[in-house]
């Protein structure tokens, strides 16, 4: 039985201008997912059903209506958009041994590892049986390239894990993958529906880059600084998990305790007492405050894409998710 979706917060107007498509997409979201063998849409209704923003669709379908899009084949690439979200959240909590996702259980601590890895890929092939109905050779291209360019980044996250010799630039090349790509995919498949000329299509795809490279890099901050009922997870899963995330390049770079980095990353030290240490010297070598600081700075460029647009409610609605991103809880 697939469970109904819950209502999705309006944490900014983009929900409210566009929630006649967010019910179409949550309709396509429950029909696609549909499957005979029970367990499927069972794990992959579990961890739709748990409220995410559905941000991503949401950026599909605010892209294509604002190049002028009137027709309703955004509501399936956004659908797709979602799915190839949703397997890798189910593959990411594996790789992490998570155990909570949006204050829940995470699916492979209810079911299983294998059952979640199975029903990702299952999610996968859904996906690309959207795109290929579609029909858009442009619109496969921007999604299957995104799709390998995520397992890439997961892949890379993976290699550096506990790895304190990762700097920044490294570390934006693993967030541009696993992060900010399907963004920009997201809000370039928009512009391809719209059949956009290609400035704006530029334009809406880089958007989608930085807005997604913002969104990564508040998450960084969040794991360390959140209110963990806000948050939904566990606070400092990073630090127990051993990724090096841009705030602890940071302050270990900056010379703040490399002893205790060093014992934390490398000697496995990575107890309760340990995250509060962590905690500490982040606040106080302003690794946290720098880390917002840079992704105040894509936001900056995620603004400055939307200029080739006219004003209308529709790109104010993405300018306030484009500033929504740095003060965020969740």
């Amino acid at each position: 039985m697939i469970p109904s979706l819950k209502p999705i917060q309006a944490q900014n107007s983009l929900t409210t201008l566009l929630e006649p498509q967010l019910k179409a997409i949550n309709a396509c979201i429950l029909e696609k997912m549909k499957s005979p063998v029970e367990l499927i849409p069972q794990i992959a209704g579990y961890l739709v059903s748990l409220g995410g923003k559905r941000l991503r669709p949401l950026l599909t379908v605010a892209c294509a209506e604002l190049c002028g899009y009137e027709g309703m084949r955004h509501i399936q690439l956004a659908t797709s958009v979602e799915f190839i979200h949703t397997a890798t959240l189910l593959h990411d909590d594996v790789v992490d041994e998570s155990k909570l996702r949006r204050g829940k259980g995470t699916a492979n601590a209810i079911w299983s590892n294998k059952a979640s890895v199975l029903v990702g890929d299952f999610l996968f092939s859904r996906a690309f049986e959207l795109m290929v109905e579609d029909g858009s050779p442009d619109v496969l291209k921007i999604l299957s390239h995104a799709s390998s360019v995520i397992a890439e980044g997961e892949v890379m996250q993976l290699a550096s894990s506990h790895d304190l010799s990762l700097d920044q630039e490294t570390y934006l090349k693993i967030c541009s993958a696993k992060t900010a790509r399907l963004f920009s995919a997201a809000t370039e498949v928009g512009a391809v529906v719209a059949r956009a000329e290609n400035k704006e299509r530029v334009a809406l795809r880089d958007f989608g880059y930085a807005l997604g490279l913002a969104f990564q890099l508040m998450d960084d901050v969040l794991d360390y600084a959140a209110d963990q009922e806000k948050l939904g997870k566990a606070i400092g899963d990073d630090f127990r998990e051993g990724k090096v995330t841009l705030p602890v390049i940071l302050a270990y770079q900056s010379g703040s305790d490399p002893v205790f980095w060093k014992e934390a990353f490398e000697g496995g030290t990575r107890d309760a007492g340990a995250l509060a240490h962590a905690i500490r010297l982040l606040k106080e070598s302003g690794a946290l405050i720098k880390t917002k600081h840079k992704a105040q700075d894509y936001v900056s460029d995620a603004l400055t894409c939307l200029d080739l647009f006219p004003d209308s409610p529709l790109k104010a609605a993405l300018q306030e998710l484009a500033h929504f991103s740095l003060h965020r809880d969740s």
